[in-house]
C-alpha cells in the first residue's frame, strides 16, 4: 500500500472538530479535486470496547486482509488486539509496529513452504491446515508448530463463501487428526469461519458444536486441545440492523459456548473479526467530475462520473457487497430547486464495466460537487488498484479528544502520534505542556 499522510492535528481543531466537518473543510479547500477517506479513530476504539462487553471470553484477532492501513493496525495493537495473518507481507506489517509473535495466528490454512519458514523464524508458530498435503510440508518446514485444524460449516448465510474453498468436512477431520499424530506434529485446536458478512446466528451455533465434537474425537486419539476459533463474518457497519445483529450473534455465541465449552474447559476461545472493527469508521468522499444527460425508455437519466470507482474504492461491489448509498454534499444558493432524477454513477476508467451504481434516485448535481459514501472500511483499500493511472484516494485522519487520552496512555503513543502528525500545543509563558487542560476541557464539552 501507498501509505498517505494525514494533516497534522492541532488540538484547538480537534475540540471543534467532527469527521462531517473535516469532510466539508476539506471540500471547501479551492482547486481541491481529489478522492479522500476521512478515518475516525474513536469509532474504531468504541468497537473494541463493545466487543470487549459484548464477548468478554473470545479474544479477538484482528483480520489484517479487511484493512492493512498503518493507521488501523497501530490504533488496534495499542488497544492490544492480537492479528489474524495470511501471507508473509501480513505478518511483517504486523511485526514492524511492535506486535509480539504471540499474538499472531497465521490463518491462512493451504501456505507456501517459504511463507511458514519465515513465519516460523519470526516465531510465529500457531498455524491453520485443512488438508493432509498441508501437514506434509509443515512437517518438512515446521515440525514444532501449534496447529489449528479448519472445519468446513455452513456459510449458505454470508455475502461470501468460503467453503468452497477453505475447511476439511467434519467427517474426515479424524483422518487428519490420525495423520498429524503420526507425523508427531501438535494439534492445539480447531477454527471454522461462517463466511464474511454473515447475517445469521444459527451458522455459529452448528459450527461450536461441530468444533465440540472434533474436541472430543481428537481426546480418543490422546490429542488434548487447547484452542477454538470462531473465526470472522461479524457485521460492522453503521446501520442500526447490523447493530442489533451483532448484539444477538454475541448473545447466541456467549450462550453456545458456555454450553459446549464452559470456562473450567480451559480452552481458550478467539475470533477473526476484520469488517466489524473497521467498516463504519471510513467515509469516502469523491468529486463529480462529469455528468451526462440520456433518455432511455422515455425516461431522462442522468449520469455521474466520479473520481473513484471499481478499481479502486469500490470493486467490493462486484462480488455480493450491498449496494453502496451515495450522499450528495449540497450547499445550495437561496431559492435553487434541483429536480430529482434517475442516476447512473461510474468510475473514472475507460473500462464501461466501471459502473458504481446503475440505478439510484439523486437531486441533480453539478460537476465539482461531492458525494460521500459511508461504512467504506471494509475490503475497499485493500483491494484498490492503480488501473488507468488513478491511485488509492488520500487519507484523512480525525481524532477525538477522548480519543487521544485514550491512546496517550498507551507506550506506542510517540509512534501513533507522529502517524497523526500530532502537534502537542506547548504554554510558551512557562515552556509546560497545556494540552492536558484542552484535553479535560474538549471531553467537558462532549
Amino acid at each position: 500500500h501507498c501509505e498517505q499522510k494525514f494533516d497534522s492535528l492541532h488540538i484547538k481543531e480537534i475540540k471543534m472538530s467532527s469527521p462531517r466537518s473535516l469532510i466539508q473543510k476539506t471540500i471547501s479547500v479551492k482547486d481541491y479535486d481529489d478522492p479522500f477517506y476521512v478515518v475516525d479513530i474513536e469509532n474504531i476504539i468504541e468497537k473494541h470496547d463493545n466487543w470487549l462487553s459484548k464477548m468478554p471470553r473470545v479474544r479477538p484477532y484482528y483480520a489484517v486482509k479487511c484493512n492493512s492501513t498503518t493507521v488501523v493496525l497501530e490504533t488496534l495493537a495499542a488497544l492490544g488486539l492480537c492479528f489474524d495473518c495470511a501471507s508473509k507481507t501480513e505478518i511483517q506489517r504486523v511485526i514492524n509496529i511492535g506486535v509480539p509473535a504471540t499474538k499472531i495466528i497465521y490463518a491462512n490454512p493451504c501456505k507456501s513452504p517459504s511463507f511458514i519458514q519465515y513465519a516460523m523464524n519470526e516465531k510465529v508458530d500457531l498455524m491453520t491446515f485443512d488438508n493432509e498435503e498441508e501437514l506434509y510440508k509443515i512437517s518438512d518446514v515446521a515440525p514444532t508448530a501449534r496447529l489449528v485444524i479448519r472445519i468446513k460449516v455452513d456459510d449458505s448465510h454470508s455475502k461470501y463463501h468460503l467453503g468452497r474453498k477453505f475447511g476439511i468436512d467434519v467427517k474426515k477431520a479424524p483422518y487428519l487428526l490420525e495423520l498429524a499424530q503420526h507425523l508427531g506434529l501438535n494439534v492445539v485446536g480447531v477454527s471454522f469461519h461462517v463466511g464474511s458478512g454473515c447475517e445469521s446466528c444459527e451458522p455459529y451455533v452448528e459450527a461450536i458444536q461441530d468444533a465440540k465434537h472434533i474436541f472430543e474425537v481428537a481426546k480418543d486419539f490422546g490429542i488434548e486441545m487447547t484452542l477454538l476459533d470462531i473465526g470472522g463474518g461479524f457485521p460492522g457497519t453503521s446501520d442500526y440492523k447490523d447493530t442489533l445483529l451483532f448484539e444477538e450473534i454475541a448473545r447466541i455465541v456467549n450462550h453456545t459456548l458456555d454450553m459446549y465449552f464452559p470456562s473450567e474447559m480451559n480452552v481458550d476461545i478467539i475470533a477473526e473479526p476484520g469488517r466489524y472493527y473497521v467498516a463504519s469508521a471510513f467515509t469516502l468522499t469523491a468529486m463529480v467530475i462529469a455528468k451526462k444527460k440520456e433518455v432511455l425508455n422515455e425516461q431522462q437519466i442522468m449520469m455521474y462520473y466520479i473520481n473513484d470507482g471499481l478499481y479502486g474504492s469500490f470493486s467490493n461491489t462486484t462480488f455480493g457487497e450491498d449496494e453502496v448509498v451515495p450522499i450528495p454534499q449540497i450547499k445550495d444558493r437561496p431559492n435553487r430547486k434541483r429536480q430529482t432524477y434517475h442516476s447512473v454513477i461510474w468510475g473514472p476508467t475507460c473500462d464501461a464495466l466501471d459502473c458504481i451504481r446503475t440505478k439510484v434516485m439523486l437531486p441533480e448535481l453539478d460537476v465539482g460537487e461531492w458525494m460521500t459514501f459511508e461504512d467504506m472500511g471494509a475490503y475497499t483499500m485493500a483491494l484498490c488498484t492503480n488501473f488507468n493511472g488513478f491511485e488509492m484516494p488520500a487519507m484523512k485522519c480525525h481524532i477525538s479528544a477522548a480519543a487521544i487520552v485514550r491512546l496517550r496512555g498507551f507506550s506506542s503513543w510517540p509512534r501513533l502520534a507522529k502517524l497523526f502528525n500530532f502537534e502537542e500545543e506547548k504554554d510558551i509563558s512557562n515552556g509546560h505542556n497545556s494540552s492536558n487542560e484542552l484535553f479535560e476541557d474538549s471531553l467537558l464539552e462532549a
